[in-house]
């Protein structure tokens, strides 16, 4: 019960959090640029990605049945790994855009042009539905022990494959390729990207400027540590001792608190969304005083 009651205050801000970011991003002219338009990309994904297991972990942690049929699974296994990679994708396609943001700022409105940014939205969404076509279907094939017993919040390839009875060596070297395409490799790109943007902020010779940009990375580069360390821990090796011990309550971390904290660090840390926010709540006032 107490973890039914912190996953739904989770949950409850997570759905608040980011429907306000989309709502904001799309009503708001001064946020139609290219950072937003991928936050609110960030912001979809993270709805979808933890309505896709939370309702049904809710389910479980409420009553005595703690059950999944196999269809259940399999669906939820789909949906999940596939957003999941999707937003390893995602995260390297903003930390591109703060990249030329800070270290292009002439050429900004040049490169980060409307047709590449929904190219890349392209790019984001289709890398999730082949990771997740290239991994589930032979994670669904395995052969399952007969207590049918994950030993996990959701059923997530890790899981699965420490549920198998029968030889998982393919299946764990084909995780530790996808998760080096998905994870180290995107995770590599953004750590070179800010080392570059590092460079390029010490370089600013305004205190103010320096402060500016260091602001619109510093959100960013937050969410980044938190999704990726977490994630990582669990795909790399999924039969590792710390993975079995611990996945499951890093599996509630990156499922729960991190799309919770996502909306929370960046309207805090946002002056723009403050901005926004504020610019709504007195265009309904102006409105329903005249």
């Amino acid at each position: 019960m107490t973890l039914f009651v912190a996953v739904s205050v989770f949950y409850t801000v997570t759905l608040v959090g980011n429907t306000t970011i989309i709502l904001l991003s799309h009503l708001d002219p001064h946020l139609h640029t290219p950072m937003y338009f991928f936050l609110t990309h960030l912001s979809i994904l993270d709805l979808c990605f933890t309505t896709s297991c939370i309702p049904q972990m809710l389910v479980n942690f409420w009553g005595s049945d703690k059950t999944i049929s196999y269809l259940g699974c399999a669906v939820q296994l789909y949906i999940f790994l596939g957003l999941g990679a999707a937003e390893c994708v995602l995260l390297l396609v903003m930390a591109f855009d703060r990249y030329v943001a800070v270290c292009r700022p002439l050429h900004y409105a040049v490169i980060m042009r409307p047709s590449l940014c929904h190219k890349l939205a392209f790019l984001v969404w289709a890398s999730g539905i082949f990771g997740t076509l290239v991994q589930s279907p032979t994670t669904m094939k395995l052969p399952f022990c007969h207590h049918h017993q994950v030993d996990d919040f959701v059923c997530e390839v890790p899981a699965l494959i420490r549920l198998a009875c029968g030889d998982t060596h393919v299946n764990e070297l084909q995780i530790s390729v996808i998760g080096a395409i998905f994870l180290m490799g995107p995770l590599l790109l953004i750590l070179v990207s800010y080392g570059h943007i590092a460079q390029a902020v010490l370089a600013i010779q305004s205190r103010e400027g320096r402060t500016k940009a260091f602001r619109t990375c510093s959100s960013h580069l937050a969410i980044v540590f938190l999704f990726y360390c977490s994630v990582t821990a669990v795909y790399i090796q999924p039969r590792s001792h710390f993975s079995q011990k611990g996945g499951k309550f890093l599996t509630l971390f990156y499922t729960v608190v991190t799309p919770t904290l996502n909306p929370l660090i960046y309207t805090l840390r946002n002056k723009d969304i403050k901005g926004a926010f504020k610019r709504l709540l007195w265009k309904d006032r102006m409105a329903s005083e005249e």
